[in-house]
């Protein structure tokens, strides 16, 4: 039966308009249920926790020596080592048990050699070194000079015997054996030291076939300023023969050894081919060198000073326990040395049986690094990822260039209305970024109010995802709906005009599938603008960014797009999302986890400067990284809750999940530090002498409390009160390196343990005018101190040189500052100087004072000394033994021993 005129538009036109919408039920009835969604968000979440898991806690099965063989890797015969020297206790430098250590490691090498195959050439030195100076261009160092004298390391040299060539051209495997004072290091970096070992004793096995040489260098000094590593390359007679270094390092305690810095392309791309569980994150070479992390390693010796391609590797699993008494063998994980064994043996077989590598190598000294840097990175550890920086800069700008015009194209083609839903599009990732980190900001304000700590998770990590991960979920919801609700309003107003035949509730479904779509395209936005960034700064890790961008492009393109503008829209499929975040999750997940993790550890150590910052910056820190990291991995999994009717159930969710974590540790059910994750806190006997300069005649002695981690030492204090202490910012201390800002003092007992004889002394010998040229000469004597810092005051000192026995140790010019004082760090074996000259020579602006001001207490400082003693005073030993177990000193190379005589001379001598 033919149609009439009236049926023949409208039925045509019925599903044009309302395609995939038969009726205005349908807007209830695809509803997304809230199970399918927080099933969705679970199966999110256990998902990157899986690849994390898999990424960086999956370890190799440990081998024992027989396992292993003659020619493998043991982890048991490494563990060996590792137990002996974490045995010793602290062993830092000029320390009776770091020269047992040193002992040890050198008749463990002579074992290596007596055992070699018999066509391999092993030699072995205890190489002691001259006094030395190292100045750093920048990072860490930078307005420092470091000092040492008198380091001993163990350096093993491995060839084949009829191959003379190989010794010109060796591979540098080097770690350190010294300690910071106050930890017996099983992790940093006895662990390193067990692993060189048995790589040596594997290696010995194979070199007969090698075309280089192997040098595995035990060096002792690091902790100090890297001085072990600076003293081999600047004065052992086999430095101008390496060609390659491997650092080995340890930022933490067991866990994978991860690739985090690498110069050349050959270089990654030759570990990517050979090893069998690889590990490697450019992401954290970036966050390293960029100076976020406060730390350093010898790869920058070899980087800087010998100009050496390279490799570093370091432990990063709870880096909480750094340079605490917590570093300790029971918490290595087992298989953590045989992942690192295994890879570095694999490596260096390789390597070193390969002329193409060392010929790599040796160009490689010779070009710009910044034209062969590569970027790298692992996929769930066990595949390596590795393309030139110069590929990477050309993929991602062609990547960039089509976004720009597809987007252009489409807003070209959606006129006036497709140009405000994309500025409104763009508002809601700035109102999800604002509000995202906006909620878990005011957790962490609060935190320190309502918790006995003002860090209150570092023990238990996990916390975390309640106390700033739902709120920054939350957070993140709620500024997307608000620009879900403005996109709805725009739309809405366009479908008006152009279909006003759609009756009510449809309108409102399509309007609602409409703004879903563009919800969702927002975040590719998002991650374009973090794309270009990244590739303008030529930031490495700006592949995550290319990723997140174009896997959800791709699956969006694939599942959703039309080319037919006049069909209606259909409501987003999950299986677009489940293939849009497939590859993003895989491949950066355990990343976004593992760089919170190191994130929470390093919160424990954060106040430099004691007292220095608030108590709320630690719990915002951690708040903020965790909400960027929320606000824009979940744009593509919140974009499918607003037409849903799972926004109340999510609400739910993350307030319950935050109220559980909230009362956790507001009640301490969950304690915020433990005997294994403790609270640094740090005791020093102070002897004062600064005010002898001004009359007084006796130092003024006192025992100083102080820690990193933000927050007061009430509940330190608990235990301590017949010890006579008192708090608050009125104890200021100057240790030169850093100030105390807030801490307790205590002069009970102080009078003993300590000696006036082994007070510094800072003489006068001259101070004269020669060609308008002010010049004031110094003796510096730090008594029985090795181990001393000084500073010297830049607005009145032009220049100086430091003199020992005669030998300018310290030249004129090239030095740096920082707020006004250059530093010096001098760290020494038993036998080093402590007798030195110091040379001023004054800028034309320097303060020329009366006898009156002379005299005055309040004169500025020329220069500040610190002289450091390895001694527990009576007292001391006292405060430590009552001390919460939950507490632990916490040392670095700036840091004072535990007795300490304080200095200074005043500008006006």
């Amino acid at each position: 039966m033919p149609r009439g005129r009236g049926s023949s538009v409208s039925v045509p036109e019925k599903p044009k308009v309302d395609e995939g919408v038969s009726s205005d039920n349908d807007n209830n009835r695809h509803k997304r249920s809230p199970y399918l969604l927080l099933g969705l968000l679970i199966l999110f979440l256990h998902g990157s926790w899986s690849v994390y898991r898999m990424q960086f806690a999956s370890l190799p099965l440990p081998l024992d020596a027989e396992q292993a063989g003659k020619r493998g890797f043991s982890e048991a015969s490494a563990l060996k080592h590792v137990k002996y020297l974490s045995g010793l206790g602290p062993h830092p430098v000029g320390s009776d048990s770091l020269d047992l250590a040193v002992q040890y490691v050198y008749a463990e090498a002579e074992k290596i050699k007596k055992i070699a195959h018999w066509d391999v050439d092993v030699q072995l030195e205890l190489f002691h070194t001259d006094i030395g100076a190292n100045r750093l261009a920048g990072g860490l160092f930078n307005g420092k000079t470091l000092l040492y004298s008198d380091l001993k390391h163990v350096i093993l040299r491995i060839v084949p015997k009829y191959l003379p060539e190989a010794e010109e051209n060796l591979i540098l495997v080097s770690s350190h054996i010294d300690t910071v004072s106050t930890t017996g290091g099983a992790g940093d970096c006895s662990s390193c030291v067990g692993v060189m070992l048995e790589l040596a004793r594997g290696v010995s096995q194979w070199a007969h076939g090698f075309k280089s040489g192997v040098l595995f260098l035990f060096n002792t000094g690091e902790e100090e300023g890297l001085d072990g590593a600076h003293s081999f390359i600047t004065q052992h007679h086999w430095r101008n023969s390496v060609r390659f270094a491997i650092d080995l390092e340890a930022m933490g305690i067991s866990g994978k050894s991860t690739l985090f810095q690498g110069t050349h392309h050959f270089a990654l791309e030759s570990f990517a081919a050979v090893a069998k569980y690889p590990s490697a994150q450019i992401a954290t070479q970036d966050v390293f060198r960029s100076g976020a992390i406060k730390s350093a390693t010898d790869f920058q010796i070899y980087q800087e000073v010998a100009g050496l391609p390279g490799l570093d590797f370091a432990y990063t699993d709870t880096t909480s326990v750094y340079h605490t008494k917590n570093d300790k063998m029971e918490l290595l994980k087992p298989g953590s040395l045989q992942h690192i064994g295994e890879n570095m043996l694999a490596f260096l077989l390789h390597a070193a049986s390969s002329p193409k590598f060392m010929k790599d190598a040796q160009q490689a000294k010779q070009e710009n690094t910044e034209e062969k840097k590569a970027i790298f990175f692992d996929i769930l550890g066990m595949y390596m990822v590795v393309y030139s920086q110069r590929l990477a800069t050309m993929f991602h700008n062609s990547i960039i260039f089509q976004s720009l015009l597809i987007w252009g194209t489409s807003l070209l083609m959606g006129g006036r209305p497709g140009l405000v839903s994309f500025g409104i599009s763009c508002l809601s990732i700035i109102l999800t970024l604002i509000f995202s980190v906006f909620l878990p900001v005011v957790v962490a304000f609060a935190l320190p109010h309502i918790c006995p700590f003002p860090v209150s998770f570092v023990a238990n990590p996990w916390l975390v995802i309640g106390l700033f991960g739902s709120p920054a979920l939350l957070g993140a919801f709620i500024g997307q709906h608000i620009g879900f609700i403005l996109l709805k309003k725009h739309i809405n107003q366009v479908y008006s005009r152009t279909k006003p035949g759609l009756t009510g509730n449809t309108i409102d479904y399509i309007v609602g599938l409409e703004a879903e779509r563009w919800i969702f395209k927002s975040g590719f936005v998002q991650w374009l603008i973090v794309l270009i960034l990244g590739t303008y700064l030529k930031v490495g890790s700006s592949y995550v960014a290319l990723i997140w961008l174009v896997s959800p492009a791709f699956a969006y393109g694939l599942m959703e797009a039309t080319l037919s503008p006049v069909r209606s829209p259909k409501q987003l499929k999950i299986f677009t999302l489940v293939l849009a975040l497939a590859v993003p999750v895989v491949s950066s997940a355990g990343l976004f986890i593992r760089m919170v993790d190191v994130m929470v550890g390093s919160i424990v150590r954060l106040d430099r400067n004691p007292g220095g910052l608030p108590d709320w910056l630690g719990n915002v820190v951690v708040a903020v990284g965790i909400a960027i990291v929320v606000s824009f991995t979940f744009v593509y999994l919140l974009s499918y809750v607003h037409i849903s009717g799972a926004k109340r159930t999510l609400f739910s969710v993350l307030c319950a999940l935050f109220g559980l974590a909230l009362i956790l540790v507001s009640s301490a059910i969950v304690p915020a530090f433990t005997e294994d994750i403790a609270r640094p806190v740090n005791v020093v006997h102070v002897v004062d002498t600064t005010r002898m300069n001004t009359g007084n005649t006796d130092p003024l002695s006192y025992i100083s409390l102080f820690s990193n981690t933000p927050g007061k030492l009430t509940n330190e204090l608990a235990g301590l009160g017949g010890e006579e202490f008192s708090c608050g910012r009125n104890m200021t201390v100057d240790f030169v390196t850093f100030t105390v800002k807030y801490g307790c003092r205590s002069y009970k007992g102080s009078n003993t343990g300590w000696s006036k004889s082994e007070v510094p002394v800072l003489h006068v010998e001259s101070d004269s005018a020669a060609d308008d040229v002010r010049r004031t000469v110094v003796s510096v004597d730090t008594k029985s101190s090795t181990r001393w810092t000084l500073a010297i005051n830049r607005q009145e000192i032009d220049d100086f040189t430091v003199d020992v026995d005669s030998e300018q140790l310290v030249q004129l010019g090239g030095k740096s500052e920082v707020d006004g004082w250059h530093t010096i760090q001098f760290a020494g074996g038993k036998s080093s100087p402590t007798k030195f000259q110091l040379t001023l020579f004054w800028s034309s602006n320097a303060t020329h004072a009366s006898a009156e001001e002379a005299k005055a207490q309040d004169s500025p400082l020329l220069v500040k000394l610190r002289t450091d003693v390895n001694r527990v005073t009576p007292m001391v030993e006292t405060v430590l033994e009552k001390l919460p177990r939950w507490c632990t000193p916490f040392g670095k190379s700036t840091s004072p021993y535990t007795l300490a005589f304080l200095t200074a001379l005043p500008v006006n001598i």
